[in-house]
C-alpha cells in the first residue's frame, strides 16, 4: 500500500474507550490539562486534533499504565489494531525517596493525595528534588505500529487523550507511570513518618523524660511518700456514726434508750465486715 492510498483510507468503526468530552478541550482536572498542554508544547500540531477525534469515537480499544510506559491498542484503517507505546523515564529509588520525604513532612500535600487529588504544589516538590513530574520532550518516546511516517501519529495522540482522562479518574496513574504505584508511595510515606516519629522520641532522652533508672528506685519501693490513708472500714464507720449524729434522737425509746443509740453498735459492726 502506497503512502497516498494509506492517507486517503478511512478508519474502521470501533467501540473502544470513548473520551467523556464530546467537544472542546479534554481533561477535567488541572493535572490532566497540564499533561495535554505539555504535549501541545511538543509541536504535535494537527495530529493532536485528529487524535482527539479518534479518542472521542472510541478508536482506543485498550490502554494500560505501567512503570515507564503506557501501552495501548488503537483501531485504525486496517483490520488489525495498531500497537502504541508511550515511554517515559522511571525515577530511581533514591530520587523517589527525596520526594517521599518532602511529602511526608507536609500534611497538606499528603491530605490531598489521600483524598485522591493531585496537590497543586506537586510539581514544585518534584522540582525541589531536581525532577519533573510531567514528561519532557527529551525523555518522551512514542512508538506506533502504523505505517504513518510521522511520530507521534494520530494513534499516539488518541492514546494520550485517553491517558489524560485516566489521570482525571486516578492521579496516581501519573505517579505510577513514573515508577510509584499508589500502594507503594503511601506505604513508603508512612514508613518515613514513623521513622521520624521514633527519632523524635529518641532525641528526647531519659533525662528530659523525668524518669529515673529502675536501680535508683529499688530501695524506696516499700517506702510510702506520705501518711497512709485510714482503712476503709474505719472511714465508713465514721461516716455512718456521723449520719446517726445528724439524725438526732428519733423520739422512740426502748428500755430507756433512744433507738438511734441502740442502732449505733449495729452500724459499726456491719461496716467492719
Amino acid at each position: 500500500m502506497s503512502w497516498t492510498s494509506y492517507s486517503a483510507s478511512r478508519r474502521r468503526t470501533a467501540n473502544g474507550i470513548k473520551a467523556k468530552s464530546v467537544r472542546g478541550a479534554i481533561g477535567d482536572t488541572w493535572w490532566s490539562q497540564r499533561f495535554i498542554s505539555v504535549l501541545e508544547g511538543f509541536g504535535m500540531g494537527t495530529r493532536l486534533t485528529r487524535g482527539r477525534s479518534y479518542a472521542r469515537s472510541g478508536q482506543v480499544l485498550e490502554l494500560a499504565v505501567r512503570p515507564g510506559e503506557v501501552v495501548a491498542s488503537v483501531q485504525g484503517s486496517r483490520a488489525q489494531p495498531y500497537s502504541v507505546v508511550l515511554e517515559i523515564d522511571i525515577f530511581p529509588s533514591a530520587q523517589w525517596a527525596k520526594v517521599e520525604r518532602v511529602l511526608a513532612e507536609d500534611s497538606a500535600l499528603l491530605a490531598e493525595l489521600l483524598a485522591g487529588r493531585m496537590p497543586e504544589d506537586i510539581e514544585a516538590v518534584f522540582g525541589y528534588c531536581g525532577l519533573t513530574l510531567f514528561p519532557t520532550m527529551r525523555e518522551f518516546d512514542t512508538d506506533c505500529s502504523c505505517p504513518d511516517w510521522s511520530n507521534p501519529c494520530k494513534h499516539v495522540a488518541a492514546s494520550c487523550y485517553i491517558l489524560a482522562e485516566r489521570f482525571d479518574a486516578d492521579p496516581f496513574e501519573l505517579l505510577a507511570w513514573r515508577g510509584r504505584t499508589r500502594v507503594e508511595l503511601l506505604r513508603r510515606i508512612e514508613a518515613v513518618r514513623d521513622e521520624a516519629a521514633w527519632a523524635q522520641v529518641g532525641d528526647q532522652g531519659e533525662d528530659e523524660s523525668g524518669d529515673l533508672p529502675l536501680a535508683e528506685l529499688v530501695d524506696a519501693f516499700w517506702t510510702s511518700p506520705g501518711p497512709l490513708p485510714e482503712p476503709l472500714h474505719k472511714v465508713v464507720a465514721a461516716k455512718e456514726s456521723t449520719l446517726l449524729d445528724q439524725l438526732g434522737p428519733v423520739g422512740i425509746a426502748l428500755g430507756g434508750q433512744d433507738v438511734a443509740e441502740l442502732l449505733r453498735p449495729a452500724y459499726v459492726t456491719l461496716t467492719r465486715r
